[in-house]
């Protein structure tokens, strides 16, 4: 068995690395929210961030809501969501200020007419790169983190919510210190807070599906894939903001048919990835129940979101928050084994590698499953292998 805690292959302890970019994100984004303080009065940044706020706390459940198969490190999603909020918008918004300065100094148009070219050419290049620099990170250090295109959007899309939480405070403030005042900044808050609050993570989920993709492949194909993430990202976000800038009402509907459709197509193809998860279930754990690790029921059990949210509640009515956690548990190191084969299969981990993290799930499986409550009714069922009642209903026995 492992010789170190095998909790440790669940990944849910932040490293030192870890901490010290959220260190730095966090300075980042104080740096930018004191630009905010300094372009309006203390009152009115205040009020500016917290309805820039507001609605961040139902779009990260949303966000959530997908990543419930395996469940990333909580660690690596605030360090996603704090880059976006920090870094990438800081650098984002200084790079921004230059390039229009230099659209009105050179080509000699009007303020309006220069931040209209600014931000359909200039914006969406600078801020999907910004926004992007964290994925290509993942990529080169959490790569292992990536097992599809949902892991993709869900870090993509905490890159996006942080980015445009703290975009928001910058356009709501500009909003409030304009001629049309509160009419301005009730106008601003519907249109980028009401209407298109998943405007930002669906631009990067372009290149997150993209990077996801890149870590299931090797050699120049990887190098594709990246780019027409990347590319995707950029054109879109430069159609949402031409048309928005020259389309008027009918831009903007069209503009939001079209996030319409992309958010349609995002959301088959995290459908089609779960289906994915399943068939490796179905497919590797099987042949560990020599083991008693794991036997038909709990692949049964596995293989729906129904069926692990009963036996959650199974677990809980029976053995309390310890019983919860230990199905939890099971769950996501029974799910980590079966996308740790696909890993192997596709030759992203070594041996050695392979073998350790194998022993380490297997260990947390027998950990948890010890910890499994057995009412003592069914004692000699459950000894015979049989499932208790409310553990996976229809399973075979």
């Amino acid at each position: 068995m492992a010789s170190r805690d095998p909790r440790w292959v669940l990944k849910d302890r932040p490293s030192l690395a870890l901490i010290i970019g959220l260190v730095l994100t966090g300075i980042c984004a104080l740096v930018s929210f004191s630009f905010d303080v300094l372009n309006g009065e203390p009152v009115q940044f205040f009020i500016a961030l917290t309805l820039a706020l507001a609605p961040v706390p139902m779009l990260l459940a949303a966000v959530l809501a997908l990543d419930r198969m395996e469940p990333e490190p909580r660690s690596n999603l605030t360090f996603a969501f704090a880059w976006g909020a920090g870094i990438a918008v800081l650098v984002a918004g200084v790079v921004n200020s230059l390039n229009l300065h230099y659209i009105m100094d050179t080509v000699k148009l009007s303020e309006a007419s220069a931040r209209n070219i600014a931000a359909t050419f200039g914006a969406p290049v600078v801020e999907e790169t910004m926004k992007g620099l964290v994925l290509l990170g993942m990529l080169r250090f959490r790569r292992a983190e990536l097992d599809g295109p949902t892991d993709g959007v869900i870090y993509a899309s905490m890159v996006g919510l942080g980015f445009a939480m703290s975009e928001n405070v910058s356009y709501y403030l500009a909003a409030l210190n304009s001629e049309s005042g509160v009419k301005g900044l009730a106008v601003t808050v519907v249109l980028r807070g009401i209407l298109s609050p998943l405007a930002h993570p669906l631009f990067s989920s372009m290149i997150g599906v993209g990077v996801a993709y890149a870590a299931q492949r090797s050699g120049s194909e990887r190098v594709f894939y990246i780019l027409a993430g990347w590319s995707g990202a950029m054109v879109l976000h430069g159609l949402w903001n031409g048309l928005a800038s020259y389309g008027g009402f009918p831009g903007l509907v069209v503009a939001y048919l079209t996030l319409l459709v992309v958010l349609v197509v995002l959301i088959g193809v995290v459908f089609r990835d779960r289906r994915r998860i399943v068939a490796l279930i179905q497919r590797y754990l099987p042949p560990y129940e020599p083991t008693k690790l794991v036997n038909g029921a709990d692949v049964y059990m596995l293989s729906a979101f129904s069926r692990r949210r009963q036996a959650r509640q199974w677990a809980k009515a029976h053995g309390g928050k310890r019983g919860l956690r230990a199905m939890r548990d099971y769950q996501l190191a029974a799910t980590e084994l079966g996308l740790l084969h696909e890993r192997a299969a596709r030759h992203m981990v070594d041996e050695q590698t392979f073998h350790e993290e194998q022993r380490a799930l297997l260990e947390c499986m027998s950990t948890a499953r010890a910890d499994f409550p057995v009412p003592s009714v069914h004692a000699g069922s459950v000894a015979r292998g049989t499932p208790p009642p409310g553990y996976a209903p229809g399973a075979p026995g």
